[in-house]
């Protein structure tokens, strides 16, 4: 399966400590009625260090309830722990999940003989398609370009990469040693127009909880050869993708949507609320976003 296009890493809203399903229902129909291609539940927007085992697991179910086979749904199940991995995915699996979504062992820095180990072990254990997660400023490993070659060379459902490194050189890198059909997505708004300019095929995106039809068409413009076009609403979002990473993820995502009514803001220890200078700033760039947004809607049809 080729994944492509935008995903969105969807939040898991809570209210008095529980999830909230009934905010969780509208924010994937949200999506759905915005023609983004799929959503990635428990991923690191959605939470997924603070979840229970049976709060993870049921936030995926309850995903792939809302979502049907309207979209995709590539539930996060990765862990520092290959058995809680694999227990994660086969989990996932009996769900009906479209993929899993594997982060990086984070804490324990595996070496790469260790993330080799790691990664293709659980997909010898599913059918599934994978997509490995690099994001080596919250794991403390980067999964080398050699690393990723031997697994999609090994493991024929590793199929994708949401790559996070901030570095547009390393999706060329990675573009020399794949096979065509691997899909490379980006893991920051922010270098989405980027990446997909040197063979990314789509984004893993924050900011689609918010503007799910301004992100879905920036790809969509790219690949239908609108480029000049893409880059415009790039520019026009950028300073939303730039204040939405303003404190850690997904703090401001979960302002800005308690802003907009779409769930409570509640979030869970050790995260902290955003500092009030911050949340002024993001309300203002939200307000700015709308604005413009508006007056280029031939843009986003």
């Amino acid at each position: 399966m080729k994944i492509q296009g935008t995903y969105t890493a969807i939040i898991t809203p809570f209210q008095k400590g529980k999830i909230d399903k009934k905010a969780l229902e509208r924010l994937v129909e949200n999506q759905v009625e915005n023609h983004i291609d799929g959503v990635v539940p428990v991923g690191t927007t959605g939470e997924s260090p603070t979840l229970s085992h049976d709060e993870h697991i049921e936030v995926i179910r309850w995903t792939k309830e809302i979502a049907g086979k309207r979209i995709k749904v590539i539930a996060g199940t990765g862990s520092n722990s290959t058995a809680e991995a694999i227990h994660l995915t086969r989990e996932a699996e009996k769900i009906g999940v479209d993929g899993v979504l594997l982060v990086s062992p984070y804490y324990n820095r595996p070496s790469q003989e260790g993330l080799f180990r790691h990664f293709s072990a659980i997909a010898s254990s599913t059918s599934l398609p994978i997509i490995l997660y690099n994001i080596p400023s919250r794991c403390g490993v980067d999964i080398s370009v050699e690393t990723v070659a031997r697994l999609a060379e090994k493991n024929r459902n590793i199929v994708g990469i949401k790559e996070a490194s901030g570095s547009v050189d390393r999706v060329s890198q990675l573009g020399q040693v794949l096979p065509e059909e691997f899909s490379i997505l980006s893991g920051d708004d922010s270098l989405t127009l980027p990446f997909l300019s040197v063979g990314a095929v789509g984004v893993i995106s924050v900011a689609s909880n918010l503007f799910p039809k301004a992100v879905g068409a920036l790809v969509r413009l790219f690949f239908s050869g609108k480029s000049d076009q893409a880059c415009h609403l790039h520019r026009l979002l950028y300073p939303l993708f730039r204040d939405l990473m303003i404190e850690t993820n997904p703090v401001p995502i979960k302002t800005a949507l308690a802003m907009e009514g779409w769930a409570e803001f509640e979030i869970r220890l050790p995260l902290a609320p955003l500092q009030p200078q911050n949340q002024a700033k993001l309300e203002a760039t939200i307000k700015r976003t709308k604005e413009k947004l508006a007056s280029f809607q031939h843009l986003l049809a």
